[in-house]
């Protein structure tokens, strides 16, 4: 039975779980006390669609390389407050689905890769790779910095429409453009901006398009079906808004994240010409399997099924801190820990659940995370379509990381 009650929040209707749950083919058999430990994750998962801020849910979790789970609940479209469409397409582990933010993880290995081959140094200037980028101060700018999140761009200042993020070219001339704050020094995070100059190196530097980088290097070794900057083929799963209906603070955090607010961002995410773009810091389509499957090859030293597609110490200086302890974040206003590349869990408080020190992963657009453990050996990817910063979702998610970092030793 659907549920169509509606309260302070933003919330979606929810079906029993029985009727919208799908499971990937892959999932091992296991001996019974873990399983257990299998449907206590399921119950939480099921407890995060459970609570209306969330469409659709999508997750998969490998322990020691072995998939444990791939399930996937609720909608790919249809049934949201907004539509009213008839007949809602159920979402499935094979499903693509946006991973936003998480795309500057894959990013980050690009690079990486031309560091492994010799052909740029992450000491290399911005400038180098195109002089116009370094006025105003810039010209001092490295791919370290804005790997690690300081290069003192981490919004694009001007105003321009929202739509300006469909012309690549014009993003371009606009961060050539802006003036830096705290470059080098100042931790902020760039939601969007050093995704495009990164990207543009790796063009520069081989010559082909990014997704041809990516088909060559990662796509294709690992088997992917999708996981492309980008969309093409089925239609992805749309992204809508939940969460508290006074989205005033959630506004102006978005704006100080990302230079728009929540309602305007989701409009922008199920906008086709969205799907048409390259954006290098966040429009990779994926499934959970996918993106678990890209975390496993890094957890594996960069090796998939005797293929390896990146040294094991290429893969250990990209998930290597480059401080001690977290540092307030400028533009998240909360501490993190950085790599040359991902965020890093802490031992208590973490992205990735408690006691998950050495966790290395990445946030997508608020509840979307993927990651890898070495302590636990485990790799994961949750995918989520509701966009909330606040809601009734909170405990669920933290009792979700909570017993997969205890039931998974």
């Amino acid at each position: 039975m659907t549920r169509t009650r509606w309260l302070s929040t933003n919330r979606v209707p929810t079906a029993h779980p029985a009727e919208v749950a799908s499971r990937g083919l892959d999932e091992v058999a296991l001996p019974p006390e873990r399983e257990r430990a299998r449907e206590t994750v399921w119950q939480d998962l099921q407890g995060l669609y459970r609570s209306g801020m969330f469409p659709g849910v999508s997750f998969c979790l490998r322990h020691q390389g072995r998939i444990i789970l791939d399930r996937s609940l609720g909608h790919a479209s249809g049934q949201y407050p907004h539509h009213g469409e008839p007949d809602p397409e159920t979402l499935t582990p094979e499903t693509p689905i946006c991973l936003f933010s998480a795309s500057k993880a894959v990013t980050a290995m690009l690079i990486h890769h031309l560091v492994e081959a010799g052909e740029i140094s992450l000491n290399d200037r911005v400038a180098r790779f195109f002089p116009h980028y370094g006025r105003h101060g810039k010209d001092r700018t490295t791919l370290a910095h804005l790997l690690t999140h300081r290069a003192g761009i981490p919004r694009i200042e001007e105003d321009v429409a929202p739509e300006t993020l469909f012309e690549p070219d014009r993003i371009m001339e606009v961060l050539c453009r802006a003036r830096p704050r705290g470059l080098g020094r100042r931790q902020s995070y760039h939601a969007l901006t050093g995704g495009f100059i990164l990207g543009e190196v790796v063009e520069r530097v081989t010559g082909e398009a990014l997704n041809e980088v990516l088909d060559r290097v990662i796509r294709e070794p690992l088997g992917m079906e999708h996981f492309r900057f980008g969309l093409e083929g089925p239609d992805a799963a749309e992204n809508v808004v939940t969460g508290l209906k006074n989205a005033g603070l959630m506004d102006r955090y978005m704006r100080h994240a990302v230079g728009t607010g929540l309602e305007e961002v989701v409009a922008l995410s199920n906008d086709p010409r969205f799907r048409d773009v390259v954006i290098p810091a966040g429009n990779l389509y994926a499934t959970a399997e996918e993106a678990g499957r890209f975390y496993q090859m890094l957890l594996n030293g960069g090796e998939w099924q005797g293929r390896q597609l990146f040294r094991p110490e290429t893969v250990q200086r990209a998930i290597a801190p480059v401080t001690r302890r977290p540092r307030l974040d400028r533009t998240l206003l909360f501490p993190l820990r950085y790599s040359q590349g991902f965020m890093l869990g802490e031992r208590l408080v973490s992205l990735y659940g408690p006691g998950t020190p050495q966790a290395f992963g990445h946030l997508g657009f608020i509840t979307i995370i993927t990651w890898a453990d070495p302590q636990r050996s485990l790799s994961g990817a949750l995918l989520t379509t509701g966009k909330t910063v606040i809601g009734p979702h909170l405990p669920n998610l933290l009792k979700f990381q909570y017993d997969i970092n205890r039931l998974w030793q």
